[in-house]
């Protein structure tokens, strides 16, 4: 694997290093041992997976707060994302900040989102699956989000969100929401 770094010092996009032959490839795509090595946490508890029908849903901005923290191993392993991460730690320097993705069945890319960062995603084509692979188990309690039109944050989705669901068309802009957990 090859660990490509981000604008983000915890948060890493990963290539796989394909080894092929006449059958195709062969690649790894997680090894505890190298992700201790790049000081990310390498405990994964609990995987999810996302089937996406329309080509231009939106699911996002979504996190869990202390004490469920979670970073989470992202994939598509079908269609394609533009998928983007934000760092929500209030004491970072890089608060509010954003940075996008595309992973595809394609590039077979994956994306190391580490605690603290929100997630979300739009699918850039039909029928997109992803695989989440998490470092902790999913809490209600501690589930938050953040709007994913929030112009403070500005991210720029790169088509007209034909599906989303009411609870994140509902979401509060991330400052806002920052000082209700104040």
């Amino acid at each position: 694997m090859k660990f490509l770094p981000t604008r983000f010092d915890t948060a890493w996009l990963i290539e796989p290093e394909r080894h092929e032959d006449e059958r195709g490839f062969f690649a790894r795509t997680w090894c505890q041992r190298e992700f201790e090595e790049h000081g990310l946490n390498p405990d994964l508890v609990q995987c999810s997976l996302s089937f996406n029908a329309k080509r231009g849903t939106l699911r996002g901005m979504h996190s869990q707060s202390a004490p469920h923290e979670e970073a989470k191993l992202v994939r598509c392993t079908q269609g394609s994302i533009f998928d983007v991460i934000v760092d929500v730690r209030r004491q970072s320097p890089t608060f509010g900040e954003w940075q996008s993705f595309e992973l595809s069945y394609v590039n077979r890319n994956s994306l190391y989102i580490p605690e603290g960062f929100a997630h979300g995603f739009q699918t850039l084509a039909p029928d997109s699956e992803v695989l989440y692979q998490m470092s902790e188990f999913f809490h209600p309690e501690s589930a938050r989000g953040f709007h994913h039109a929030d112009s403070q944050v500005g991210i720029k989705w790169p088509l007209q969100i034909e599906a989303i669901s009411p609870r994140d068309s509902q979401l509060l802009p991330l400052i806002l929401r920052t000082q209700e957990a104040a």
